[in-house]
Protein backbone atom coordinates (compact mmCIF):
# COMPACT_ATOMS: atom_id res chain seq x y z
CA UNK A 1 0.00 0.00 0.00
CA UNK A 2 1.27 3.48 -0.84
CA UNK A 3 2.46 5.67 2.00
CA UNK A 4 0.12 8.35 3.25
CA UNK A 5 1.11 11.98 2.94
CA UNK A 6 -0.26 14.78 5.07
CA UNK A 7 1.59 17.74 3.60
CA UNK A 8 2.22 19.16 0.16
CA UNK A 9 -0.09 21.02 -2.22
CA UNK A 10 -3.29 19.44 -3.53
CA UNK A 11 -4.06 18.63 -7.16
CA UNK A 12 -7.45 17.36 -8.33
CA UNK A 13 -7.68 15.27 -11.51
CA UNK A 14 -10.91 14.19 -13.23
CA UNK A 15 -10.94 11.16 -15.50
CA UNK A 16 -8.24 9.28 -13.58
CA UNK A 17 -7.94 6.21 -15.81
CA UNK A 18 -5.28 4.02 -17.37
CA UNK A 19 -4.24 6.65 -19.90
CA UNK A 20 -3.54 10.37 -19.54
CA UNK A 21 -5.46 10.80 -16.28
CA UNK A 22 -3.55 8.12 -14.42
CA UNK A 23 -0.26 9.43 -15.78
CA UNK A 24 -1.13 12.94 -14.57
CA UNK A 25 -1.88 11.57 -11.10
CA UNK A 26 1.50 9.79 -11.00
CA UNK A 27 3.40 12.86 -12.26
CA UNK A 28 1.93 15.25 -9.72
CA UNK A 29 2.37 12.73 -6.92
CA UNK A 30 6.03 12.39 -7.94
CA UNK A 31 6.27 16.18 -7.75
CA UNK A 32 5.19 16.20 -4.12
CA UNK A 33 1.46 16.79 -4.53
CA UNK A 34 -1.36 15.07 -2.74
CA UNK A 35 -3.70 14.11 -5.58
CA UNK A 36 -7.48 13.80 -5.41
CA UNK A 37 -8.56 11.41 -8.18
CA UNK A 38 -12.06 11.49 -9.67
CA UNK A 39 -13.38 8.62 -11.77
CA UNK A 40 -16.45 6.45 -12.05
CA UNK A 41 -14.61 3.18 -11.39
CA UNK A 42 -14.10 2.72 -7.66
CA UNK A 43 -11.92 -0.38 -8.06
CA UNK A 44 -9.43 1.49 -10.23
CA UNK A 45 -9.31 4.41 -7.81
CA UNK A 46 -8.56 2.02 -4.95
CA UNK A 47 -5.76 0.40 -6.92
CA UNK A 48 -4.23 3.76 -7.79
CA UNK A 49 -4.50 4.90 -4.15
CA UNK A 50 -2.72 1.72 -3.07
CA UNK A 51 0.06 2.28 -5.61
CA UNK A 52 0.63 6.05 -5.61
CA UNK A 53 1.87 7.92 -2.52
CA UNK A 54 -0.39 10.82 -1.59
CA UNK A 55 -3.22 9.84 -3.97
CA UNK A 56 -6.80 9.51 -2.77
CA UNK A 57 -9.77 8.31 -4.78
CA UNK A 58 -13.20 9.93 -4.98
CA UNK A 59 -15.73 7.96 -7.06
CA UNK A 60 -17.66 10.49 -9.13
CA UNK A 61 -19.48 10.73 -12.44
CA UNK A 62 -18.73 14.32 -13.43
CA UNK A 63 -21.90 14.48 -15.55
CA UNK A 64 -23.81 14.47 -12.26
CA UNK A 65 -23.12 18.11 -11.51
CA UNK A 66 -24.56 18.08 -7.98
CA UNK A 67 -22.42 15.06 -7.10
CA UNK A 68 -19.37 16.71 -8.69
CA UNK A 69 -19.87 19.85 -6.59
CA UNK A 70 -20.36 17.81 -3.41
CA UNK A 71 -17.25 15.76 -4.19
CA UNK A 72 -15.12 18.86 -4.74
CA UNK A 73 -16.40 20.31 -1.46
CA UNK A 74 -15.46 17.07 0.26
CA UNK A 75 -11.97 17.16 -1.24
CA UNK A 76 -11.44 20.70 0.06
CA UNK A 77 -12.61 19.63 3.53
CA UNK A 78 -10.57 16.42 3.68
CA UNK A 79 -7.41 17.32 1.76
CA UNK A 80 -7.39 21.10 1.49
CA UNK A 81 -8.06 23.53 -1.32
CA UNK A 82 -6.55 22.37 -4.64
CA UNK A 83 -3.77 24.50 -6.09
CA UNK A 84 -4.04 22.67 -9.44
CA UNK A 85 -7.14 21.30 -11.17
CA UNK A 86 -6.85 19.11 -14.28
CA UNK A 87 -10.04 18.31 -16.20
CA UNK A 88 -9.31 15.15 -18.14
CA UNK A 89 -12.73 13.44 -18.01
CA UNK A 90 -14.16 13.15 -21.51
CA UNK A 91 -17.46 12.28 -23.13
CA UNK A 92 -17.25 11.10 -26.72
CA UNK A 93 -19.07 9.26 -29.44
CA UNK A 94 -18.71 9.25 -33.21
CA UNK A 95 -20.95 8.68 -36.20
CA UNK A 96 -22.74 10.40 -39.10
CA UNK A 97 -25.04 13.29 -38.26
CA UNK A 98 -28.32 11.60 -39.19
CA UNK A 99 -27.41 8.55 -37.10
CA UNK A 100 -26.24 10.52 -34.07
CA UNK A 101 -28.22 10.45 -30.84
CA UNK A 102 -28.92 14.08 -29.82
CA UNK A 103 -28.90 13.08 -26.15
CA UNK A 104 -25.22 12.24 -26.53
CA UNK A 105 -24.54 15.86 -27.47
CA UNK A 106 -26.14 17.03 -24.23
CA UNK A 107 -24.28 14.40 -22.22
CA UNK A 108 -20.94 15.37 -23.77
CA UNK A 109 -21.54 19.04 -23.03
CA UNK A 110 -22.07 18.18 -19.37
CA UNK A 111 -18.91 16.08 -19.15
CA UNK A 112 -16.56 18.13 -21.32
CA UNK A 113 -17.70 21.70 -20.73
CA UNK A 114 -20.25 22.19 -17.96
CA UNK A 115 -18.35 19.97 -15.52
CA UNK A 116 -15.25 22.11 -16.16
CA UNK A 117 -17.30 25.23 -15.41
CA UNK A 118 -18.52 23.71 -12.13
CA UNK A 119 -15.06 22.52 -11.16
CA UNK A 120 -13.57 25.95 -11.80
CA UNK A 121 -16.31 27.60 -9.74
CA UNK A 122 -15.43 25.26 -6.86
CA UNK A 123 -11.66 25.73 -6.85
CA UNK A 124 -11.22 29.34 -8.00
CA UNK A 125 -12.21 31.24 -4.83
CA UNK A 126 -9.43 29.60 -2.78
CA UNK A 127 -6.97 30.13 -5.64
CA UNK A 128 -7.84 33.83 -5.78
CA UNK A 129 -7.39 34.10 -2.01
CA UNK A 130 -3.99 32.39 -2.28
CA UNK A 131 -2.95 34.53 -5.26
CA UNK A 132 -2.02 31.53 -7.41
CA UNK A 133 -3.32 28.33 -8.96
CA UNK A 134 -3.64 26.46 -12.23
CA UNK A 135 -6.57 25.01 -14.18
CA UNK A 136 -5.72 22.81 -17.15
CA UNK A 137 -8.04 20.96 -19.54
CA UNK A 138 -7.01 18.21 -21.92
CA UNK A 139 -8.46 18.38 -25.41
CA UNK A 140 -7.85 17.22 -28.95
CA UNK A 141 -8.11 18.40 -32.54
CA UNK A 142 -11.91 18.25 -32.34
CA UNK A 143 -11.64 21.47 -30.31
CA UNK A 144 -10.32 23.21 -33.44
CA UNK A 145 -12.29 21.64 -36.28
CA UNK A 146 -15.34 19.48 -36.85
CA UNK A 147 -15.24 16.41 -39.06
CA UNK A 148 -18.15 14.54 -40.57
CA UNK A 149 -18.27 11.92 -37.83
CA UNK A 150 -17.99 14.27 -34.82
CA UNK A 151 -21.31 16.18 -34.55
CA UNK A 152 -21.96 15.10 -30.93
CA UNK A 153 -18.31 15.52 -29.88
CA UNK A 154 -16.49 18.37 -31.63
CA UNK A 155 -18.97 21.10 -30.59
CA UNK A 156 -18.45 20.20 -26.95
CA UNK A 157 -14.66 20.20 -27.17
CA UNK A 158 -14.67 23.53 -29.03
CA UNK A 159 -16.87 24.95 -26.28
CA UNK A 160 -14.51 23.53 -23.67
CA UNK A 161 -11.54 25.31 -25.25
CA UNK A 162 -13.40 28.63 -25.53
CA UNK A 163 -14.52 28.31 -21.91
CA UNK A 164 -10.87 27.88 -20.93
CA UNK A 165 -9.98 30.96 -22.99
CA UNK A 166 -12.63 32.99 -21.18
CA UNK A 167 -11.39 31.73 -17.82
CA UNK A 168 -7.79 32.51 -18.73
CA UNK A 169 -8.60 36.12 -19.58
CA UNK A 170 -10.69 36.58 -16.44
CA UNK A 171 -8.53 34.71 -13.95
CA UNK A 172 -5.03 35.31 -15.29
CA UNK A 173 -4.76 38.82 -13.78
CA UNK A 174 -5.83 37.26 -10.47
CA UNK A 175 -2.83 34.91 -10.54
CA UNK A 176 -4.55 31.78 -11.87
CA UNK A 177 -3.02 30.12 -14.90
CA UNK A 178 -5.60 28.50 -17.22
CA UNK A 179 -4.33 26.45 -20.14
CA UNK A 180 -5.67 24.10 -22.82
CA UNK A 181 -3.68 21.10 -24.04
CA UNK A 182 -4.59 19.83 -27.50
CA UNK A 183 -3.43 16.24 -27.87
CA UNK A 184 -3.14 15.72 -31.63
CA UNK A 185 -2.48 12.01 -31.49
CA UNK A 186 -3.70 8.56 -30.61
CA UNK A 187 -2.79 8.09 -26.96
CA UNK A 188 -1.01 4.87 -26.03
CA UNK A 189 -3.54 3.14 -23.76
CA UNK A 190 -4.52 -0.52 -23.25
CA UNK A 191 -7.67 0.00 -25.34
CA UNK A 192 -6.33 2.36 -28.06
CA UNK A 193 -4.00 -0.07 -29.79
CA UNK A 194 -6.39 -2.99 -30.32
CA UNK A 195 -9.34 -0.75 -31.15
CA UNK A 196 -7.90 2.03 -33.29
CA UNK A 197 -4.41 1.18 -34.44
CA UNK A 198 -3.42 -2.46 -33.79
CA UNK A 199 -0.69 -2.49 -36.45
CA UNK A 200 0.89 0.89 -35.74
CA UNK A 201 4.46 1.21 -34.37
CA UNK A 202 5.22 2.74 -30.98
CA UNK A 203 6.13 6.11 -32.48
CA UNK A 204 2.58 6.50 -33.83
CA UNK A 205 1.27 7.02 -30.30
CA UNK A 206 1.62 9.81 -27.74
CA UNK A 207 2.76 8.36 -24.43
CA UNK A 208 0.61 9.29 -21.42
CA UNK A 209 3.66 9.92 -19.24
CA UNK A 210 5.03 12.42 -21.78
CA UNK A 211 1.68 14.23 -21.93
CA UNK A 212 1.61 14.32 -18.13
CA UNK A 213 5.11 15.85 -18.07
CA UNK A 214 3.86 18.70 -20.27
CA UNK A 215 0.80 19.26 -18.07
CA UNK A 216 3.01 19.35 -14.98
CA UNK A 217 5.30 21.84 -16.74
CA UNK A 218 2.34 24.05 -17.62
CA UNK A 219 1.19 24.11 -14.01
CA UNK A 220 4.62 25.40 -12.97
CA UNK A 221 5.43 27.94 -15.68
CA UNK A 222 6.80 31.27 -14.53
CA UNK A 223 3.95 33.77 -14.58
CA UNK A 224 5.97 36.07 -16.84
CA UNK A 225 5.69 33.49 -19.65
CA UNK A 226 2.42 31.58 -19.37
CA UNK A 227 1.12 29.46 -22.25
CA UNK A 228 -2.54 29.01 -23.10
CA UNK A 229 -2.92 26.91 -26.27
CA UNK A 230 -0.46 24.03 -26.13
CA UNK A 231 -0.38 21.31 -28.80
CA UNK A 232 1.39 18.00 -28.37
CA UNK A 233 1.83 15.35 -31.06
CA UNK A 234 4.28 12.58 -32.00
CA UNK A 235 7.36 13.81 -33.83
CA UNK A 236 6.38 12.21 -37.15
CA UNK A 237 2.74 13.38 -37.15
CA UNK A 238 1.66 15.13 -40.36
CA UNK A 239 -0.31 18.24 -39.44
Amino acid sequence: MAESRDDGPVCVVTGAGEGTGGAVVRRFAAGGYRVAMLARTEERLKRFADEIPGARGYPCDVSDLDHLTATLDRIADEMGAPEVAVHNAVGGGFGPFLEADPTHLERNFRINTTALFYMARSVVPAMIAAGHGAIIATGNTAAHRGKAHTPVFAPTKAAQRILCQSLARDLGPKGIHVAYVTIDAAIDTPWTRPRLAPDKPDEFFAKPAAIADEIYHLAHQDRSAWSFDVEVRPYHEVW
